[in-house]
């Protein structure tokens, strides 16, 4: 299932039908949830793959159900977790009209920019963030750079 949510993620995901897309998404989603109820995910690399998929929902519940996913994953040791954790959070947050605290989101404006707002920048430092695997302020002002140069003609 992980290999399928992944496989249909480009630059061209929202070309297409997108509804059937999306369908996909909460079909591997309620899949997810099964295996969850069945005690069939049990590696933190079961639970890393999982919140993957549940981080592609469309709704507050799915991104908080990633972080908690992400948040077992990184307790059973899986390496990339620690990031997932900090986005899934980040990605919960901005879906409940709150700011971010990790960094881990660019969103695309209207006018063809970038922004990580709304972002509070102080509730939890570099050091923390560095915990969690995830760039500092002066990489993601690097990284929001690219990402404007990129959109640049």
């Amino acid at each position: 299932m992980f290999q399928k949510d992944q496989a249909i993620r480009g630059k061209d995901f929202f070309e297409g039908d997108t509804e059937a897309k999306a369908d996909a998404d909460k079909d591997r989603r309620e899949r997810v949830h099964r295996l969850l109820d069945e005690g069939l995910v049990r590696t933190g690399e079961d639970f890393w793959h999982a919140a993957m998929i549940f981080q592609h929902g469309d709704k507050p519940e799915d991104y908080l159900m990633a972080h908690v996913l992400a948040s077992v994953a990184m307790q059973k040791g899986n390496p990339n977790a620690p990031w997932l954790s900090a986005a899934t959070l980040d990605r919960y947050l901005m879906s409940i009209k709150r700011s971010q605290i990790f960094g881990t989101q660019y969103l695309f404006r209207g006018d063809g920019g970038y922004t990580q707002e709304p972002m509070d920048s102080t509730l939890i430092s570099d050091a923390l963030r560095e915990v969690f695997e995830v760039p500092d302020a002066e990489a993601r002002k690097e990284r929001l750079l690219e990402l404007q140069k990129a959109q640049t003609p």
